[in-house]
């Protein structure tokens, strides 16, 4: 077949949200893309949205301009060995938590062009946070080709590759924390006699919102935060209460113990 644009090596859930996401998004045709999973389930689900799914991984590397690695961490290596003869220069993104430049580069052939990327959940939505870090070969034009794509479906931002475990700490398990928060706020809201579905929409569209003012407004959230909140009001009654708590120092906690078990991670 003709030389695809975008082909997936692996097709489960990211991989699945990823092209749900390109497609909503325009960013690409469905045409442009190629896929390849040992599950049968999983090749279905790729077929079902128009994506042609291909017999090997060989096959797809060589039908593909961009390769995105989309299998688990544990099974990078012997992929990327496998599709070794077939990378004639193509940009290879790799999206497998953990798996590091040296170990991408040393499985391709010298040379080769790589990125490594840390999504997040959120790509399920178009709305995904994403970190990644090019590789030796890695041009400016390949950062750009890739960061539109990464941009089509949410935000993305190039970081040095030793800062990659604190994107995974914060932004690949973040929506984690944020979902507690959402669960959290609900629960105030039952308890303070709102029915369940009204207090679960209320705290996801009040997230939802506290969000896009941070993205949209040019503003650090503390001068959002002062802006609503009158002196000996509702709100710093609400924020007295989760100082008291140690709210703050508890998310901070949150990403710092993650990142450190991502770097555990990659290390073995």
């Amino acid at each position: 077949m003709a030389s695809a644009k975008i082909g997936f090596l692996g097709a489960g859930r990211i991989a699945e949200a990823l092209v749900r996401s390109l497609l909503r998004a325009e960013f690409c045709k469905v045409s442009d893309l190629v896929a390849h999973d040992p599950a049968a389930a999983r090749c279905d689900v790729m077929q079902s949205l128009g994506v042609a799914v291909l017999a090997g991984n060989r096959e797809l590397a060589a039908a593909s301009q961009m390769i995105i690695v989309a299998v688990k961490p544990g099974l990078v290596p012997a992929v990327l060995q496998e599709i070794a003869p077939a990378v004639r220069n193509q940009l290879v993104a790799s999206l497998a938590a953990g798996v590091t430049l040296a170990t991408l580069e040393g499985a391709l052939p010298v040379g080769s062009r790589v990125i490594r990327v840390m999504p997040n959940i959120a790509c399920q939505v178009g709305e995904m946070a994403a970190g990644f870090c090019r590789g030796r070969a890695a041009s400016d034009a390949d950062v750009a080709t890739l960061k539109a794509l990464l941009d089509a479906v949410g935000r993305s931002y190039e970081v040095p590759e030793e800062l990659m475990d604190a994107v995974t700490g914060l932004s690949g398990s973040g929506p984690a924390y944020i979902f507690t928060v959402i669960e959290a706020l609900a629960a105030g809201g039952v308890q303070m006699g709102l029915p369940r579905e009204v207090a679960l929409g209320l705290a996801a569209q009040t997230v939802c919102g506290a969000a896009r003012m941070v993205l949209e407004l040019g503003k650090q959230p503390a001068e959002l935060r002062d802006a609503v909140t009158s002196p000996g009001g509702t709100t710093i009654e609400g924020l007295h209460a989760l100082e008291r708590a140690g709210v703050r120092q508890a998310f901070i906690s949150a990403v710092e113990a993650a990142t450190v078990k991502s770097k555990a991670l990659g290390r073995k």
